[in-house]
């Protein structure tokens, strides 16, 4: 077997061994062995990867180098770039999985007899869940191959990734370009043994996709899952501006999925995804689906897509006469109207599409006339209003529009749906933003507002949240649709009622807040303490040292559970711990990392932005995963008392020495930090000082929120009329 050529970066040894990037320099400096660069830049240099897992090894620093590391690595460094090598791995899964036994048989020869052998293997099995070509499809049921539309539509780019046999928008590799690939195909297939090939797949895709985030807009799965409930029952699917495929992944057993996707390389991507997740024939093409529409005679029962937003140039001027354009023609600054009328046209009659749109589509003078003809044919069922953070771009509140293709000889319903789940937030209440979404409130609130709807053509109103408004009301001369300019506000901060048990509640607080004030103190000079740092704590076994991150952040209908639980993993995110609120998040079903898990008596130190807010875990959160940017320090009772721990790790000075700065942050090094060598009866002493104060905080903290509620109560009541001045 020839020897692994794999290079790592600095940044990878370190998630290697576990430490920081400093780390990484530190030995760079000091060990005369460590290897040497074999690539890279002067700036940014890389490393033999065998090189540095046996040095790794002989100075005690890691045992063995973890089976996902060493894959990701070799996908990373690989010869013709981490894409082409992300699609040669999922044709191996993708082959592993319908063909287990016949992968052991083409694996058991040596490596270049293996890159002889699979092209012929891999190609019956891509062109029968890919296809032959870009597909141009005629129904849902009829998947015939007819030819690439790229030769019928001279503006679609070329899908060509290797040379070789096609299977849709994924061509079957050939022997040299699998030649330098097979060390990393043999790690991939290990892998999938270990985590099955859908998830090995979605493992290195994910990697691979965050270390390239400027690259792609990718939609997370809360709100997949929301426009896929919202869509219903679908046997095919399209989605016309795919990305990565999370839209269609959120289908509930399909029979067919159809995506296309501008960007070839996405695109096979994507076919693979669809392919690894779902049995169901999965048809993908790339290209512009405006300019250069993959399927043209498609007629299916649902559509879902998060369009590309503000494009001047999708094609107003070559498509003036394009017949897809039933509801009127879009104004060049309206491509979200383009997109919504194509989901229009690839639907059957009664077919359900759902799009992620901007706000500003709901009422641009620019787009009035086609949102007038929308509903004058009753095409537009209803438009919901996201909490802002739901899905890129997250710094504005973006809509779902639910539509529906019209029966021919069936009048257009009378009301349109319009609800308003901008306000939401994290069960803690506090505060919005993407990392905050409580989405299975944002969930329920929707469905409960849409399904009566979409039984009965009406629904019950409810105040601020939901109206379902008489489509001769809107249409004036704005035809504005935003949601939140129909729906009457509901009942201030629910009544005079609740602001009297928000008084209440901060009344008592304020009165715990005063008990709790801490008594001057003596002045005295700084105490003589000899030190230690956390790091010398960790390595004499005082304490362990854990980093966050295994997972996203966010809830989803698809988060994963503990095992024997029916709840999902709750996600202990670095803004629960600067807010001091219960974890908010959970861990997406695509997670694969093992969670870090807290434990009742363990401090969690927020490493980014260079302040000093320390958590010591309590009974209500042991359990949580621990989330990105947070470091977790776990003292042995014996030895360290864990408030005394965690007030000294908040001092100022303490953190000012340990941080370091970069020009757009500041990181927190935990192994920096410093506290006293004291008696554990004295730490005891200090530790439950520590812990009055932070009770003292935490009332200060509930106290500001619930007086903020209360005044912006008020406001609202007395501007509606619910509260009386007096």
């Amino acid at each position: 077997m020839p020897k692994d050529s794999s290079e790592v970066t600095a940044a990878g040894i370190a998630r290697l061994a576990g430490v920081g990037r400093a780390a990484v320099s530190n030995w760079r400096r000091r060990h005369a062995d460590f290897p040497k660069p074999v690539g890279g830049t002067e700036t940014s240099p890389s490393f033999a990867l065998a090189d540095v897992e046996q040095w790794l090894r002989d100075q005690g620093k890691l045992a063995e180098v973890p089976l996902r590391e060493r894959v990701w690595q070799q996908l990373a460094s690989h010869p013709a770039g981490a894409v082409t090598a992300l699609v040669h791995a999922g044709c191996v899964l993708l082959f592993l999985r319908d063909r287990p036994t016949a992968w052991l048989e083409s694996a058991a020869v040596s490596d270049e007899r293996l890159a002889e052998v699979l092209p012929a293997a891999l190609d019956p099995v891509l062109r029968r869940r890919l296809g032959d070509t870009d597909p141009a499809v005629n129904t849902p049921t009829d998947i015939s191959r007819r030819g690439n539309p790229a030769a019928a539509h001279p503006h679609a780019p070329s899908v060509n990734t290797d040379s070789g046999a096609t299977g849709g928008v994924v061509n079957t590799p050939d022997t040299a370009a699998l030649r330098p690939s097979v060390p990393l195909l043999r790690g991939v297939a290990e892998l999938a043994a270990e985590l099955g090939a859908r998830q090995a797949f979605e493992f290195l895709l994910g990697r691979q996709l965050d270390a390239n985030p400027r690259q792609y807009t990718l939609t997370p799965s809360g709100p997949a899952a929301l426009m896929a409930a919202l869509a219903g029952p679908a046997r095919t699917a399209l989605d016309p501006a795919s990305g990565t495929g999370t839209l269609l992944r959120a289908v509930d057993r399909p029979e067919a999925l159809y995506a296309q996707e501008t960007d070839p390389e996405l695109a096979a991507l994507t076919g693979l995804r669809l392919a690894l997740h779902t049995d169901a024939e999965v048809r993908v093409a790339s290209g512009d689906a405006l300019r250069a529409d993959a399927f043209p005679q498609l007629a299916v029962d649902a559509v879902l897509c998060h369009p590309p937003f503000n494009e001047r140039n999708w094609g107003h001027d070559e498509l003036a006469y394009d017949p897809r354009w039933e509801y009127g023609f879009p104004a060049r600054t309206e491509s979200e109207l383009a997109w919504v009328q194509h989901a229009l046209a690839r639907l059957r009659p009664g077919g359900t599409a759902v799009l992620l749109m901007p706000p500003a589509a709901a009422s641009r003078r620019s787009g009035r006339r086609v949102r007038a003809g929308l509903l004058r044919r009753g095409a537009l069922r209803a438009v919901v209003a996201l909490p802002a953070g739901a899905a890129p771009p997250y710094g504005i509140p973006l809509h779902l529009w639910i539509l529906r293709k019209p029966d021919a000889g069936q009048a257009p319903p009378p009301e349109l749906l319009l609800v308003d789940a901008a306000e939401p937030t994290g069960a803690s209440g506090a505060g919005g933003g993407r990392d905050r979404l409580d989405w299975q409130t944002v969930h329920t609130t929707v469905l409960e507002a849409w399904q009566p709807f979409e039984r009965h053509g009406t629904a019950t109103e409810q105040p601020g949240i939901s109206r379902s408004v008489p489509v001769i009301e809107l249409l004036d001369d704005d035809v504005d649709l935003a949601p939140a300019r129909h729906l009457p506000p509901p009942a201030a901060a629910g009544g005079a009622r609740e602001l009297a048990r928000v008084q209440e509640r901060l009344t008592d607080t304020l009165r715990l807040a005063g008990e709790l004030t801490p008594q001057p103190a003596r002045s005295t000079e700084p105490a003589p303490w000899p030190a230690t740092t956390v790091g010398e704590l960790s390595r004499a076994g005082a304490l362990v040292l854990r980093a966050g991150g295994a997972g996203g952040v966010g809830t989803s209908s698809q988060a994963r559970t503990a095992p024997g639980a029916d709840h999902p993993v709750r996600v202990l995110t670095e803004q629960d711990v600067l807010a001091g609120t219960e974890p908010s998040g959970t861990l997406p079903e695509t997670t694969d990392e093992e969670p870090v898990r807290v434990e009742e008596g363990d401090v969690v130190v927020p490493v980014l932005g260079g302040g000093s807010v320390v958590r010591v875990i309590d009974g209500c959160t042991a359990g949580a995963a621990l989330g990105r940017n947070l470091q977790l320090l776990h003292p042995d009772p014996a030895a360290l008392d864990p408030w005394f721990l965690a007030g000294f790790l908040r001092g100022t000075a303490n953190n000012r020495q340990a941080s370091s700065y970069a020009s757009t942050a500041t990181r927190l090094d935990v192994r920096r930090l410093q506290l006293p060598r004291l008696p554990l009866a004295d730490q005891q002493r200090y530790g439950e000082r520590f812990r009055t104060l932070a009770a003292f905080e935490d009332a200060l903290r509930l106290a500001g929120r619930l007086g903020e509620q209360l005044v912006q109560g008020l406001y609202d009541g007395l501007t509606d009329g619910t509260v009386l001045p007096e």
